[in-house]
């Protein structure tokens, strides 16, 4: 019985593993007495960590070894049959018009044939209004910016690609559209400032369809205060504005997540202090493994834990290792100047290339086009070799560490595709089956791969309609 209570001991991932070995041991004890006993271990963080040391039973390595194919057909098997889901994929309208939308094979990240090609079933695209004044004027034009993009999401499902892609407002219809066969298409507001000063904008942007919202981006707004503040030690509200703390009830009344991936710490933790629904954080990933202040802190993360939320672990590199990241982009910016060198150009900084009229922008990108098909070739080489880039397993580390310190149940999966996210391996909607198989080198069970995916946030979001339906009945 010892060899039983030891798998206990382990973090519930590495358990499909430990009971091979502990099928072996048993039996070489009915044949040959006790065996040599050494002291269990468990993984630092997890649940169990402090649990008492219990002896096991040495075995011998399992006679059947998975092969390289084998693991793949696995994780293939796996990664048809769960749902996956991306809750952060940024848009621009440009991309959803008639002559020009995501039924074609588009140069961004996120397309319906990426998507198909990938096996990603779910995709939050938002609503993104950058922090603008906050004047009558400044929330007026980030209204209508808002509305824009909530009239292109509702055209790709609607008027573009209605038998390839269907927009999902519960979890139900998500279930039922993936059985179906189409993608689905679901709507997350990055930034409350295009809500204006009008709280009943909460309930019009939830009957457009939003099922998210952030109360800031990168910028304070006027409902909280920004990560950004961190920078300066300027700030607007310390925490929540008075705005943002009557917002946090009327997003539970109408059943709308509350994201806490780009509001300040104090603001994040006044939410959960307030909210009476779980929240999410629909694209964040662990401080104390890369600290930027984008990341969230333990004593976040614990409280999300705690509050029933789910963090979404982003694949953005610098947020995942900011050193290694740097290291790489020196690399490729080392080798584009080169080449830009020899062709008599020279390569400009954000802000110079922002300062550009519009016929030298166009220019610019003429040139650095040039740039980027000569450098291509050579990157593999002169850059990766050289300073490799953050890749995939980088991404898994983060969601190791949330698994192990909030538990696997509160941890899920997000891109930031098309708003700066991408790894090495999973740099698109195409390479999405990527993830699953990192998940399935770790150990990860299909149970658990299926919850990290999508069954964790969407059963937040069922306990966030759940509730508000509660709220409306009392009136």
């Amino acid at each position: 019985m010892s060899s039983l209570f030891a798998v206990c001991s382990f973090p519930s991932r590495q358990k499909p593993m430990l009971l091979a070995s502990l099928l072996f041991s048993t039996l070489l004890l009915t044949a040959c007495g006790p065996a040599e006993q050494a002291p269990s271990s468990t993984a630092s963080g997890s649940a169990l960590a402090d649990a008492p040391a219990v002896e096991t039973v040495t075995a011998q390595p399992s006679a059947t070894v998975e092969s390289e194919e084998e693991l793949l057909a696995r994780a293939r098997g796996i990664h048809e049959r769960v749902i996956t889901l991306d809750t952060h994929a940024d848009i621009n309208t440009v991309n959803f018009m008639d002559d020009k939308n995501y039924t074609m094979d588009l140069d961004t990240q996120v397309t319906l044939p990426k998507m198909v090609r990938g096996g990603l079933d779910v995709a939050f695209f938002i609503v993104y209004t950058g922090q603008g004044p906050l004047t009558d004027e400044g929330y007026a034009a980030a209204m209508a910016n808002a509305i824009d993009k909530f009239d292109a999401i509702h055209r790709l499902a609607e008027r573009f690609a209605p038998g390839t892609i269907e927009m999902a407002y519960t979890s139900d219809d998500v279930r039922r559209i993936a059985a179906s066969g189409k993608k689905v298409a679901m709507i997350g507001v990055e930034n409350a400032y295009s809500m204006g000063l009008d709280i009943g904008n909460i309930k019009r942007f939830q009957e457009l369809g939003a099922r998210y919202v952030s109360l800031a981006h990168n910028g304070h707004s006027q409902f909280a205060d920004s990560n950004t503040g961190e920078a300066d030690g300027v700030w607007l509200h310390n925490g929540l504005s008075e705005l943002g703390r009557q917002a946090v009830p009327e997003l539970n009344r109408w059943g709308v997540m509350i994201d806490l991936s780009h509001p300040s710490k104090a603001a994040n933790m006044q939410v959960l202090e307030l909210t009476r629904a779980p929240v999410i954080a629909s694209h964040s990933s662990a401080r104390a493994v890369n600290d930027v202040s984008r990341n969230l802190s333990d004593e976040e993360l614990l409280a999300i834990r705690d509050n029933g939320g789910v963090v979404q672990a982003t694949a953005f590199r610098s947020y995942l290792d900011t050193e290694k990241n740097n290291a790489n982009v020196a690399a490729l910016t080392a080798l584009r100047s080169s080449i830009a060198q020899e062709l008599g150009f020279t390569l400009l900084d954000g802000a110079a290339v922002r300062a550009l009229s519009e016929d030298e922008r166009t220019a610019y990108d003429e040139r650095m086009a040039q740039v980027n098909a000569l450098a291509a070739p050579r990157i593999a080489a002169e850059v990766d070799a050289v300073a490799p880039p953050v890749n995939v397993a980088d991404f898994v580390n983060h969601i190791d560490y949330m698994v192990d310190l909030i538990g696997i149940e509160h941890v899920g999966i997000s891109s930031d595709f098309d708003g700066g996210g991408g790894v090495a391996g999973w740099n698109d909607a195409s390479e999405t089956f990527n993830v699953t198989l990192e998940l399935v080198r770790r150990g990860y069970t299909e149970e658990q791969i299926g919850m990290l995916w999508s069954g964790n946030l969407l059963r937040v979001l069922d306990d966030v309609q759940r509730i508000a339906a509660e709220i409306q009945a009392a009136g």
